[in-house]
């Protein structure tokens, strides 16, 4: 009678962790980056030395950020053979728009491409089975788009039906988890690419007292590009890592101006008003809220903790992690797939939830793989948000499942 009584519980166990119909899953994950490792030890030296520039303020500024950053290693597209190809890029007012747009379309396409087929190879399927093509970049302009491009150099069929969303910086890999869900809830055995990819280039300019927010973008951000597969009730070959349960998007008004970028003929010049974080701080519980009551019979977010969900946040900076950590009062490693994507990989704009997922899922297996030793370091939580920032300030997050945690007993 116990054995009984033990195997309804484990099956009960098991069926929860298998998505719900007709809902979308994230089926891959795959990413990307540039040759060019950059150690954040070496970055003011580097810097300084490929602008020409010996100021000694700026230089112990840009010292000071790239300390409070957390970040320990990126990887950009720039580099010395670009830098003596194109050396108006280090110059002051110089129009370099056409040169930046020159590299970097080429850049971002290549990093997608290689990042998708990543993924594809990840999920096992063929690239004939991809059926919508999800595209995300703010680092080019050229028509056709980058979705086509990446299109065509993956091989995909002409029939393939995309979307493009530029200039989403950050909230941008959410965003298009958001608009891949749509589709493959709405078209019945869709499979979806997901692709992001970013380079620093359009905005690598000399460092100036009059601009002191671009030594924030040299000390922080990086280059890369991330893949995802999304579709709704898989097959029995494929294995999904979430399910991505609900989708919400929320813009504050009279904020329009605190993330800013414009496209001039010195490339782009992007700014963060110093009072982003605490402009989060201050809204991130009532949006989180919102996507919480819409888990389907659990009651809402007076039944489930925020210490009894993941968090998998776009690390936009140190600040915004630690202001969401002391609003809401996670625990201390609840942030940490972010934490360490912003180590490794910098703020890779909309690339950057990609490597957190990644990061979630690889945790997951060691606590698997430690379970079964009998070595359990604590259990996976099944429910959880994933939110991203950017501009507007745009707020985008999904309720999701991970169904790759191990059932809780």
């Amino acid at each position: 009678m116990v054995s009984n009584d033990l195997d309804t519980a484990a099956a009960k166990q098991a069926s929860s962790m298998a998505p719900n119909p007709g809902k979308a899953t994230i089926l891959a994950l795959g990413h990307a980056f540039p040759q060019q490792l950059v150690m954040q030890d070496y970055v003011v030296d580097g810097f300084m030395k490929n602008t020409n520039c010996d100021d000694p303020e700026l230089k112990e500024k840009l010292t000071r950020l790239c300390k409070t950053t957390t970040v320990k290693t990126r990887y950009v597209v720039m580099s010395d053979e670009i830098l003596k190809s194109y050396p108006e890029l280090a110059q002051e007012g110089l129009p370099t728009m056409k040169q930046r747009l020159d590299i970097s379309n080429k850049a971002v396409t290549q990093m997608a491409t290689e990042a998708s087929l990543a993924c594809v190879r990840s999920w096992g399927g063929a690239l004939s089975s991809i059926t919508h093509l999800v595209y995300v970049s703010s680092s080019e302009a050229r028509f056709p788009g980058g979705d086509l491009h990446l299109a065509r150099a993956m091989g995909l069929s002409p029939d393939v039906r995309r979307v493009m969303l530029a200039f989403t910086g950050c909230s941008g890999g959410v965003a298009g988890l958001r608009v891949a869900k749509g589709l493959a809830e709405s078209c019945p055995g869709a499979r979806v690419l997901l692709a992001t990819s970013e380079t620093t280039v359009v905005g690598f300019r000399p460092p100036s007292a009059d601009r002191p927010y671009d030594l924030v973008g040299v000390a922080l951000f990086g280059d890369g590009a991330g893949a995802a597969v999304v579709g709704a009730d898989p097959a029995p070959h494929e294995r999904p890592l979430f399910e991505l349960h609900s989708a919400l998007q929320c813009f504050l008004p009279g904020t329009d101006k605190t993330i800013e970028g414009r496209l001039t003929e010195e490339g782009i010049k992007f700014q963060l008003g110093r009072e982003l974080p605490h402009i989060i701080e201050a809204h991130v519980e009532e949006f989180c809220r919102k996507l919480m009551a819409e888990r389907e019979g659990g009651g809402g977010e007076e039944e489930m903790g925020y210490d009894d969900m993941f968090w998998a946040v776009h690390p936009g900076g140190p600040a915004i992690l630690t202001k969401m950590e002391g609003r809401l009062g996670l625990g201390g490693d609840k942030l940490r797939a972010s934490r360490c994507a912003l180590r490794d990989f910098g703020n890779a704009s909309s690339n950057t939830i990609v490597y957190v997922l990644e990061n979630m899922v690889e945790e997951t297996r060691r606590r698997k793989a430690a379970a079964a030793a009998g070595d359990s370091d604590g259990d996976d939580c099944e429910w959880g948000l994933i939110l991203a920032f950017g501009p507007g300030i745009t707020f985008e997050g999904i309720l999701a499942r991970n169904l790759q945690a191990p059932p809780r007993a």
